[in-house]
């Protein structure tokens, strides 16, 4: 058995002018939990229906599982974007199609609908409409139609999407869970600290063209941190705009607190003596980089907009 459950490897597509995915090579470790980054537009929905076999590259191949998606489709949990339920289905009805479609045993089809239902505290679910769902419950009861069947691979594409605070907590538990079950995973996100707080491993996107594709342990060994945060004594503390060695400085909280992101040659130790020199300074650290930091470091590094 392959040690890949996805293997990408030289991945075109177009849609007409618009070059979605450019020469595109991933492979996604088995029992990974690994989050698929980027901004909106950035070709992560276009990868992930690929990898589906919703819709094909131009160049390149895709293998899943050994297979294609359609041939080991069964063995595969898909959240899409877009919503796809049956709004005049009761739930218990949409959650019992689903079923039967990925072959699940049909003496158990029902115990695991109501464990589903209680684990994302579906209330009155047997009586409810899909149409009479908020956004935050659509979302939650496609997560329950891509886990039912118990997938190897389980495939999400914006799964916080729609949820509050509160469910989007109980939604990172079950994935959790689910990676520490053996599950593969991989989760599309626009949102970094989301996948920070989750992921095992990342990959990140922009414009179609892979930028980063390694560990967080790796990120983390691989970008020295680059970001100074400060704390000023009082709000009236001023530092100046510009700072030799400093890229730009964003004020974070009450006027007294700052983030200073360093250029890549800057001299940390002399930029830190510097401050606690000549500002009144209450408290001063480096902070180690987020993936955001070293998204916005890569996209400017590659001249990118």
């Amino acid at each position: 058995m392959s040690e890949l459950a996805v293997s990408i490897r030289g991945v075109e597509k177009r849609y007409g002018k618009v070059h979605a995915v450019r020469s595109l090579d991933l492979d996604v470790p088995r029992g990974s939990l690994v989050g698929f980054l980027g901004p909106n537009g950035a070709g992560k929905s276009t990868t992930i229906r690929m990898i589906m076999s919703i819709i094909y590259p131009d160049a390149g191949s895709i293998e899943v599982l050994g297979a294609t998606a359609l041939q080991a489709k069964n063995r595969i949990g898909y959240l899409p974007e877009e919503r796809g339920l049956y709004r005049k289905m009761k739930i218990i009805q949409f959650l019992r199609y689903i079923a039967r479609l990925k072959d699940v045993d049909r003496r158990e089809i029902d115990s695991r609908i109501n464990w589903w239902l209680e684990r994302l505290e579906f209330p009155d679910a047997l009586r409810r409409r899909c149409e009479a769902l908020s956004k935050g419950q659509q979302q939650k009861l496609q997560f329950i139609a891509a886990v039912l069947h118990d997938p190897e691979l389980i495939i999400l594409d914006e799964p916080f999407s729609g949820l509050d605070p509160v469910n989007a907590q109980v939604l990172s538990g079950i994935i959790r869970e689910l990676h520490e079950q053996g599950r593969t995973i991989i989760f599309s996100t626009h949102v970094l600290h989301q996948a920070e707080q989750l992921c095992d491993r990342v990959f990140l996107i922009n414009q179609g063209v892979k930028l980063l594709d390694d560990t967080l342990d790796g990120i983390h060994e691989r970008y020295n941190p680059r970001v100074i945060a400060l704390e000023m004594l009082d709000s009236g503390g001023q530092i100046p705009s510009t700072l030799p060695g400093v890229r730009d400085i964003t004020p974070t909280a009450n006027g007294t607190k700052f983030d200073l992101h360093l250029q890549t040659d800057a001299d940390v130790r002399s930029i830190m003596q510097s401050l606690t020199t000549n500002y009144e300074v209450r408290s001063i650290e480096l902070r180690r980089p987020t993936l955001d930091d070293v998204f916005v470091d890569m996209v400017q590094g590659a001249g990118t907009t």
